[in-house]
Formats: structure tokens, C-alpha cells, sequence
């Protein structure tokens, strides 16, 4: 019989509490891994503290991140910020690149500059400087 009535034998504040400590268990890891990746991200610490910091934070996780929050946590924002410019930044390029080349490879740069070499348009020193500035 108390097979039939097991979902009332878990009470609802019972399912709140539950549904309360996964959200903060995943709360904490969220936190724990923002520390993490803004440690390996701080261009302006050299390896040692990099090192020291994240040992501490792993052999006392909750101390570690509590201090590294407030120690370092008024600028693990304007690091978020200056990441995404770079991200931003390096798409960005990537398309300016992409769109000035025509969609042509350096392949069909390359033959383009063989045949306007072979018709005499351009010297053999006018094409080398050419192949030079499209490998490099």
C-alpha cells in the first residue's frame, strides 16, 4: 500500500528544498568555473600567482573563490568585456579578410599572376614581389 501513495509521502517544501540546493549546487559550480577561466584569463598575472591562486581555490574551493572575488572580482568584468572585444575584434578581421579577397584562394591569386606573367603584363621580378605578398 505504501507504493501507491509514494508521491505524497515527499512532502512539497521537501521538493522545494531539493529543487533549491541543485540550484545552488549548479550556482556554485557556475561560480567556481568563472574563477577558473578568469584566472588562466588575467594576462597581467604572471605564472606564479596564476599557480597560487588556482591552488587555492581548488584545495579550499569555497574560501578560495570567496577571497578571489574579493580580491580580484572588480575586474573579472572588464577582463569578460576585453575577451569578447578580442573575439569580436578577430571575426571581424576574419570577414574584412574574407570579403577583400573576392572569395578567391591563394591558389587562384597565384595563377592569375603565372598567366599574367606568361603574357609578358608583368617581370619576373614584379611577379615574385606578388607571390611573396600572397604567401606571406
Amino acid at each position: 500500500m505504501g507504493n501507491v501513495y509514494l508521491a505524497y509521502d515527499y512532502p512539497v517544501l521537501g521538493a522545494f528544498w531539493t529543487v533549491m540546493w541543485i540550484f545552488l549546487w549548479v550556482l556554485w559550480l557556475m561560480v567556481l568555473f568563472r574563477v577558473i577561466v578568469d584566472i588562466f584569463r588575467d594576462h597581467a598575472m604572471n605564472g606564479w600567482a596564476k599557480a597560487g591562486w588556482l591552488i587555492f581555490v581548488i584545495i579550499l574551493p569555497f574560501l578560495g573563490v570567496l577571497i578571489y572575488v574579493m580580491v580580484r572580482g572588480t575586474d573579472m568584468g572588464k577582463r569578460e568585456i576585453q575577451h569578447a572585444r578580442q573575439q569580436q575584434d578577430a571575426i571581424d578581421a576574419y570577414i574584412r579578410e574574407t570579403a577583400t579577397r573576392g572569395g578567391t584562394s591563394h591558389a587562384d591569386e597565384l595563377a592569375k599572376l603565372s598567366a599574367l606573367k606568361e603574357k609578358g603584363d608583368i617581370s619576373q621580378e614584379e611577379f615574385q614581389r606578388a607571390k611573396d605578398k600572397i604567401l606571406h
